[in-house]
């Protein structure tokens, strides 16, 4: 699929156009646990056709595991049937350590099997786009560091920051080209701990070394979509939008309203209904007005595409992802 072509057919006026991160809610399609879905490519693969034959979105997305990059470097993963997995320690806290940090072969931990999930995925769905995920660099960096730690060390230990960011950036690349190869179109890559720095770290500390990774595997044919959903991504749009991915989506901690006016007419950006108020704990009146809401705000302008804020808790309600998409569909049959 030529992805540039895509994304400009997602500007046409009045296009129907519906991207949230849509992907752990198949639990309950499959009839299995959160623990079942993220150590199984099989199960994987299923849920994201499951969710592409239910809903009406302009394309695929797997699922936004973010302990599964830093398993592959050695870091020690809790697994709960019922939760998406975290990192329970540093792995790293020194310069030191970070210099010797070995990078992991694509493969390492279960990267293998997010990467089989998409294979499986790509013969299931043909009919839109295919996003594989992955983790962002700074993001990878502080779970290896651990989030608070590294956010300190911009200020304390600049060296270490850079030393994790150069071993994580080139993991990250070779991952993302292993999704390219089975036939992923494009990547989503989750940048959420660069928004909880100030805008000035994020120029240093993230937008190099996430530009490194875009420069390397976009192309025609793929794309790379940019998500940060921390509380300050609204203040660094400059530098977020240096870094020359795809395509943009926002969290709903930034205000789409002034974010849709601040970016290009010809750059797609994509947000941003809160996943847990309205999506898992909302009613479907509730999302349908949060929803509804946000397009009178932004559904005019053309580069806009309505979406969830993060990925959609595993457990939220059907009956409120339906809603979303009924919302969406109302408007945009206007």
């Amino acid at each position: 699929m030529n992805m540039n072509e895509w994304l400009n057919g997602l500007r046409e006026p009045g296009v129907y156009k519906c991207m949230p991160i849509l992907t752990f809610p198949s639990v309950s399609l499959l009839g299995c646990s959160v623990k079942d879905i993220v150590t199984n490519s099989d199960l994987q693969a299923q849920g994201m056709k499951a969710i592409s034959d239910r809903v009406k979105a302009s394309a695929c997305v797997s699922f936004m595991d973010l302990s599964v990059e830093a398993e592959a470097f050695g870091s020690e993963i809790r697994f709960a049937d019922n939760e998406v997995p975290v990192v329970t320690k540093p792995l790293v806290t020194t310069v030191e350590e970070a210099e010797a940090l070995t990078v992991p072969q694509v493969g390492a931990g279960r990267t293998g099997l997010y990467v089989d999930s998409i294979a499986k995925a790509r013969k299931l769905i043909n009919d839109r786009p295919l996003l594989a995920g992955a983790i962002g660099p700074f993001s990878l960096a502080g779970r290896l560091n651990d989030v608070s730690e590294i956010l300190m060390n911009c200020y304390d230990d600049e060296d270490l920051v850079h030393a994790l960011m150069k071993k994580v950036t080139p993991f990250i690349i070779d991952y993302i080209k292993a999704f390219k190869a089975v036939g992923a179109d494009g990547v989503l890559l989750a940048e959420p701990l660069t928004g909880l720095m100030s805008a000035d770290m994020a120029a240093e500390f993230s937008e190099p070394y996430v530009k490194q990774i875009a420069d390397a595997v976009i192309d025609d044919s793929f794309a790379l979509i940019y998500h940060n959903c921390g509380n300050n991504a609204g203040g660094m749009l400059d530098s977020i939008l240096r870094t020359g991915c795809s395509a943009y989506h926002f969290g709903n901690a930034v205000d789409m309203r002034k974010v849709i006016a601040e970016v290009p007419a010809d750059v797609i950006v994509m947000g941003n209904v809160d996943p847990a108020s309205q999506f898992c704990n909302g009613t479907p009146d509730s999302i349908r007005k949060a929803t509804l809401d946000l397009l009178a705000d932004c559904g005019a302008h053309a580069n806009y595409v309505p979406s969830s804020g993060c990925d959609i808790p595993p457990h939220s309600p059907w009956e409120n992802i339906d809603s979303f998409f009924g919302a969406v569909a109302d408007y945009y049959a206007k």
